[in-house]
């Protein structure tokens, strides 16, 4: 709610995310970030971003809070405080999505090689006179020749990719 006000008043003031960030003082790359969700506003910025934009804080909160300006920071700091956990909730999901990915692409990438070992390269027994073993041959042979260079640098890559990506607790 919060990065759909912040980006829907800036247009409506005609500010570029450019001219807002010099007003706030700020890079327009954190700009991008409020109006993406990615990040939110401190409280303070959150009060002169609404005086930037000829707005209460409640409107950009999209709520209306009805109490003294002590009250009303202690609520917009609440407020934010929910925001960023559910930014840290997100970010942990996407890590553990993307932990359980590259273990995943382990496994599968072992599956592979020793699927090709135990194989023992089957296609040098095909005839080849027939164009479709001739293809299907080169074509698993290279896929081989390939895969058995490279395998030991992709899982490398992977268990690298697994241990930062893990919870450090």
């Amino acid at each position: 709610m919060l990065k759909e006000n912040i980006k829907s008043l800036r247009k409506s003031k005609r500010l570029s995310q450019e001219e807002l960030a010099i007003k706030l003082n700020v890079v327009r790359q954190t700009i991008s970030k409020w109006e993406q969700g990615l990040s939110v506003p401190d409280a303070e910025m959150l009060i002169k971003l609404a005086e930037v934009l000829d707005t209460t804080v409640s409107t950009l909160l999209g709520e209306s809070i009805s109490e003294s300006k002590v009250d009303d920071i202690k609520a917009i700091s609440e407020k934010l405080e929910i925001i960023n956990l559910q930014l840290s909730q997100r970010k942990d999901d996407r890590r553990k999505i993307a932990h359980w990915f590259l273990i995943s692409l382990c496994i599968i990438t072992i599956i592979v090689l020793i699927s090709l070992i135990l194989l023992n390269s089957p296609y040098l027994n095909w005839d080849y006179s027939k164009p479709e073993n001739a293809v299907s041959g080169v074509a698993f042979h290279s896929f081989e020749w390939l895969f058995i260079r490279i395998v030991l640098i992709i899982l490398i890559g992977l268990i690298i990719g697994i241990f930062l990506i893990r919870k450090k607790d």
